[in-house]
């Protein structure tokens, strides 16, 4: 699918008779970029696929080719879960590590990426494009409503340095402000041990209303929707939201947090 969009994109402007610097004027980005985009030597974005089809009058063509390709450059044991994340009408995310990915800046995000050593750096800037694509569900015409529940270890955890753990908390006050979908709860340290401490977990609810729990480890992922497990994981959910702040009562804390990242 990445040469097929070069080869679309090369297409269109040939047939409108562009070059590839009047082509990078009209879409904003780099002539560098719209060559290696041409080579398949670099992945458009989604917001690059969405100005080639205004650019060229595409009606979506370019953006259908893209969220192919970000399917496709997902990690395999992913691409269930993508998909599913994508359709979902309800999101319910516990992270006790990091900040969930639909929440993530990019600084962050290829922060947690370089530290893990999984892979190289093409990939690295695949997995990040990917996931920062994934968050236009958050804004899209009737977005899931995302409540998200993290651990304080996450807010206080250096991931980057500290530039970035601040635009990162600051981001996510952003997010809990400005979406009204979207639902940041913190766990404090106060509340000692409690069932999240086991391990991250998402409980997705798709159109039909019917629920499925994501769970991700190192080098796997599963989805599940056996219904006891189903019903216990909701038991947790339950258990992890009792222990949480209000909605207010987070943001304060992150943004308190934020500055003391200095």
């Amino acid at each position: 699918m990445l040469d097929h969009f070069a080869e679309e994109l090369r297409l269109a402007r040939a047939g409108g008779g562009m070059s590839q610097a009047a082509l990078a004027e009209a879409l904003s980005y780099s002539g560098a970029l719209v060559a290696k985009v041409e080579t398949s030597e670099r992945r458009p974005s989604l917001d690059f696929a969405r100005r080639c089809d205004a650019v060229f009058g595409a009606d979506g063509r370019f953006e259908r080719i893209q969220r192919r390709i970000s399917r496709e450059t997902v990690v395999p044991w992913v691409r269930d879960w993508t998909g599913i994340e994508a359709e979902a009408t309800a999101l319910r995310w516990f992270e006790p590590l990091y900040v969930p990915g639909l929440l993530q800046t990019e600084a962050y995000a290829q922060a947690i990426l370089d530290a893990a050593g999984l892979f190289g750096l093409d990939e690295i800037e695949q997995q990040v494009t990917t996931r920062i694509d994934r968050q236009a569900v958050l804004t899209r015409n009737r977005p899931p409503l995302l409540t998200t529940v993290v651990d304080e270890q996450v807010l206080r955890r250096r991931i980057g340095g500290s530039e970035v753990m601040r635009e990162q908390l600051r981001h996510l006050v952003k997010l809990g402000s400005a979406l009204p979908r979207v639902r940041i709860q913190v766990v404090p340290l106060s509340a000692g041990a409690y069932p999240g401490l086991d391990g991250p977990f998402v409980i997705a609810t798709s159109p039909a209303g019917e629920d499925v729990v994501y769970l991700e480890g190192q080098r796997h992922g599963q989805v599940i929707d056996r219904a006891e497990y189903l019903r216990q994981m909701v038991e947790v959910w339950e258990s992890i939201r009792g222990e949480a702040l209000s909605q207010q009562q987070s943001l304060d804390l992150i943004a308190e947090v934020a500055e003391t990242w200095t």
